[in-house]
């Protein structure tokens, strides 16, 4: 029996199996499922991962190996959701670290506010968000969660609890946004909110390739919200082809749709309506309906499907935001292979290099059935933080597609050779050569990591494949 058993029997650890999101490359650790900040400084002063090492975990919905450590120790940190406090005037909202981005609107529109920021799904926690650094759809215009964080509380392997805030030990800070949970373990934070409009307002749009693509999602775009779907399975100038989307909160936007929008609104406090899914995707669904071929027929479908041109069409918030929540275990999709979901950025002026990846993933035949296309804003937060200014693509794959890894290693090469990188919070393979040329700061994280984590505590089956911080012992 390990010595934080014999202190709290509420602390007992369970062995467990754990895969990231997208159900691949599972290991087993020590599972502690804590429920207060002090569970969280026992477990840590306990002498918890002294030999195989200790990550925090949230809701599982990184795609990768990032809240997994195989033979060590995982803090699961879902216990940990209450909302602390909601300072309406300031427009600041204070949460535990397994509140659930779901949680938080919650809370939030009931006094008239939402986030600023927030994921493709409603089930990621704060503290998950914090450490992938997590970005929406409006990049371009008000940046990833890192900017919106105000202050934040980390436990330490050290037993300390460290109060940090940009005016506070901001090297700290900033190293923490999009640290991948390898500074400490968050247990609270601030974060900014805004008013809570009571829709969306979509102009959609079909283009017939890549570069009528990308003059719809330009610089001098006024919209708030952008995103396209890609055809990446499309050849020849119809390479690229989308369906674009640029949306404005109704309340940001003064025109007769947003005046209308308002007006039959008026009175509901906001429409943040999030609801269950409409059914769980099951166990043992057959991965193998997403062929090539049917997963062609399937985009030129939905491609074809779409309006040439809409403008000022309503939308509700939570399916807006949220699309991946209308199904439950919607990962199941692709068979008990699993997924991996991969996603790169590349700057702005290298719009050859993307055009040089779509064509790869196109030759070596890669089954792309969702594929989501974003503009990206200048670099914020710390060392490890993914956005750069450029074009973000993310493509769900099937993990068990034959070649996958061999022209995954070919598009990181293309991607970085362009100034480029890769989505740690969504990687599973990255070769730690590759990682040093995409994020060039990374000795600023490791100063950073070794002063609070000089003993190489904290580590996770990404630190360890990554070599990140000295997390190979």
């Amino acid at each position: 029996m390990s010595a934080i058993e014999l202190r709290s029997a509420a602390l007992q650890a369970t062995e467990r199996s754990l895969t990231g999101w997208g159900r691949t490359r599972a290991s087993r650790a020590r599972v502690f499922q804590v429920q207060s900040q002090q569970d969280v400084l026992e477990v840590l002063g306990s002498g918890a991962g002294r030999s195989g090492g200790l990550i925090a975990r949230g809701a599982g919905r990184s795609y990768g190996d990032a809240a997994q450590n195989a033979g060590g120790d995982v803090l699961d940190m879902t216990g940990l959701r209450r909302i602390l406090s909601i300072d309406r005037e300031r427009r600041l909202v204070s949460a535990e670290a397994g509140a659930t981005i779901a949680d938080l609107l919650t809370a939030l529109a009931g006094q008239g506010l939402m986030l600023p920021v927030v994921p493709g799904t409603c089930q990621v926690t704060l503290a998950g968000a914090i450490a992938g650094d997590i970005h929406g759809k409006n990049h371009h215009r008000d940046g990833g969660i890192a900017r919106h964080v105000t202050s934040l509380t980390l436990c330490t392997p050290a037993g300390e609890r460290l109060e940090l805030s940009p005016e506070s030990d901001a090297d700290l800070f900033y190293a923490t946004l999009g640290g991948m949970g390898l500074t400490g373990v968050v247990v609270q934070a601030t974060v900014r909110a805004e008013p809570l409009p009571s829709c969306v307002l979509d102009d959609a749009d079909r283009t017939d390739g890549l570069e009528q693509t990308l003059e719809l999602m330009t610089a001098d775009d006024p919209h708030r919200y952008s995103v396209a779907w890609l055809d990446l399975l499309a050849g020849g100038s119809k390479m690229g082809r989308a369906i674009v989307s640029r949306s404005d909160p109704a309340s940001h936007r003064p025109d007769r749709a947003a005046g209308r929008a308002l007006r039959r609104r008026r009175g509901e406090g906001g429409a943040m309506h999030l609801r269950e899914p409409l059914f769980d995707v099951p166990r043992r669904f057959p991965g193998t309906l997403l062929h090539r071929s049917g997963v062609r027929a399937f985009n030129a479908l939905r491609w074809r499907s779409a309006p040439r041109r809409q403008r000022g069409h309503e939308v509700e918030l939570a399916p807006y935001f949220f699309p991946l929540d209308v199904l439950g275990q919607w990962n199941r999709l692709y068979g008990r292979g699993g997924l991996i979901q991969y996603q790169f950025v590349v700057p702005v002026g290298q719009e050859t290099a993307l055009m040089d990846s779509f064509e790869l993933i196109r030759r070596r035949r890669l089954p792309v059935y969702l594929a989501v296309f974003k503009r990206l804003g200048p670099a914020f937060g710390g060392p490890l933080s993914f956005p750069i200014a450029g074009w973000t693509l993310a493509a769900d794959l099937p993990a068990a597609t034959p070649g996958l890894e061999a022209a995954l290693d070919e598009l990181d090469e293309l991607i970085a050779g362009c100034g480029g990188r890769v989505y740690l919070s969504k990687d599973v393979r990255l070769r730690p050569d590759v990682l040093r040329v995409m994020y060039p700061d990374l000795e600023r994280f490791e100063d950073q990591r070794a002063r609070v984590d000089p003993e190489g505590i904290l580590r996770s089956d990404l630190a360890r494949r990554l070599g990140l911080c000295g997390a190979t012992r």
